[in-house]
């Protein structure tokens, strides 16, 4: 829920993340985990990126205002997650 342009209770994205993290690891079963933080990484930031954009209604200069990122950064993020 939004308050002031903020979410409200901004914990659920943490708790999920979470929540999804102790999932991974128990299908693990024992095996030694690599590359966890660019794997979460990804999980989270492509979906953010689309949302951010659906959000702008596809302008590049707005969606990156609102991720608090440069336009460059955002282009290069979109090449990288074939969003262009």
């Amino acid at each position: 829920m939004a308050v002031n342009g903020k979410l409200k209770n901004h914990g659920e994205v943490g708790a999920c993340i979470a929540r999804a993290l102790d999932a991974y690891f128990q299908d693990m079963d024992g095996e030694v985990p690599t590359g966890v933080y660019d794997m979460v990484l990804a999980c989270v930031e492509r979906p953010l990126i689309e949302k951010m954009l659906h959000y702008a209604q596809g302008n590049q200069t707005r969606a990156a205002e609102f991720l608090g990122i440069n336009r460059n950064t955002l282009r290069k993020k979109m090449a990288q997650y074939h969003l262009d």
